[in-house]
């Protein structure tokens, strides 16, 4: 058993499932309001969410031995916000069917696969690392709002990796948690113990509904989520074919879209904390990490409701901290693959500062365009030479 429980794989998987509900659980919310929802239907919104996510990293990861973590579609969820407003939730759900159709299409056919292997390495490498500069950046914003608390994560974190500890993230968030703890910036009264229940909507389909929510959603999905996660797989060296990943997501998104699981794909950033070398030195063992976030996925999902004010609970600044140093190494490993290769290096460029621009055109954000204008660049050059 110690072979497969490690207190930095629990870590990892126990970090990203924080930066993944904490960042984006209230534009769930908000989504969920949106169609009309109670507490009962956000909570199984929640539940949904929360097994599909765990099912796919424990069973993905295990049958693939790779990291591979799967999360909602946050940009589908700040789409639906606005999309869903004054639609009955039956259309609502009829709309996430059909997306999810659609992504099950996209894995049957091998589309995806098709389209990565023309992705350069370098221009992946650079969009990961623009992807997760803000995380980076945020550290230090941090910094300023609770000086005490973040100087003491970094100072366990570089303590930590002077001595090439595997525990360094663990021991850097539990002295986080101390220091808030000790500070009064941890509430835990307002939280109580709920298990969700599953509420079941039957779908009907509208010509508008599907137009006007269902494909703008799976071209947010594919292009906001799953380019950037596969980027991020095939930046930190995992081959592990596509189709299947997005096939499965795909058909996990069909079952659960009537339970409010609207959407479920390849996430990004938080897979980059299950891949650091703080999950494990060994890049064959880190989906080990993934496999634990799903575990976690899946008692975040069955506690529904509550487990949004027990993250709500704890000071945003150790989060964010939290987050980011997870994601130093990741970001420096990123950012040297992405200039190693001399003729391709402005591309490159071109890819990391559109991605960390936060640019988005037509409601796709940032991550595709930065990779379209990296392609278009060494396209651009390669004819120049």
């Amino acid at each position: 058993m110690a072979r497969f429980f490690s207190i930095s794989h629990v870590s990892a998987g126990f970090i990203a499932v924080l930066v993944g509900y904490t960042s984006s659980a209230a534009i769930v919310f908000s989504a969920a309001s949106a169609a009309g929802a109670g507490a009962a239907q956000i909570s199984s919104w929640l539940l949904a969410l929360g097994l599909g996510m765990g099912a796919t990293c424990i069973g993905l990861s295990l049958h693939f031995r790779a990291p591979v973590l799967t999360a909602w579609s946050t940009p589908g969820a700040a789409l639906l916000a606005t999309a869903l407003v004054g639609l009955p939730m039956s259309e609502a759900i009829g709309a996430f069917v059909f997306a999810s159709a659609l992504l099950t299409l996209c894995g049957v056919t091998g589309w995806v696969e098709t389209i990565m292997k023309h992705v350069p390495k370098t221009l992946a490498a650079a969009m990961l690392a623009g992807v997760l500069l803000r995380f980076g950046i945020d550290v230090f914003v941090a910094l300023r709002a609770q000086l005490g608390l973040v100087a003491l994560m970094l100072a366990i974190y570089f303590c930590g990796r002077r001595i090439n500890s595997r525990y360094t993230i663990p021991a850097t968030l539990v002295g986080g948690l101390v220091w808030a703890t000790q500070g009064g910036l941890i509430h835990f009264e307002a939280v109580t113990l709920t298990l969700a229940q599953p509420i079941f909507t039957a779908p009907t389909f509208t010509v508008s509904t599907i137009i006007g929510v269902g494909i703008p959603l799976f071209i947010v999905t594919m292009a906001s989520q799953n380019v950037p996660g596969i980027a991020v797989l095939r930046a930190n060296g995992y081959q592990t074919p596509v189709s299947p990943l997005i096939g499965w997501t795909g058909l996990t998104g069909l079952l659960l879209a009537p339970f409010g699981g609207f959407s479920f794909n390849l996430a990004a950033i938080t897979a980059a904390i299950c891949m650091s070398p703080e999950a494990d030195r060994d890049p064959q063992r880190r989906y080990l990490a993934a496999v634990w976030a799903g575990i976690f996925y899946l008692v975040t999902g069955l506690l529904g409701a509550t487990v949004a004010s027990v993250f709500a609970a704890l000071p945003h600044e150790l989060v964010a901290a939290i987050a980011g140093i997870a994601l130093l190494g990741t970001i420096s490993n990123s950012l040297g693959a992405a200039v190693a290769d001399a003729d391709e290096r402005d591309a490159a460029v071109v890819t990391f500062l559109t991605t960390a621009s936060g640019l988005t055109l037509a409601g796709v954000g940032s991550a595709f365009w930065g990779l379209l204008f990296g392609l278009a660049a060494l396209k651009a050059m390669a004819h120049t030479r």
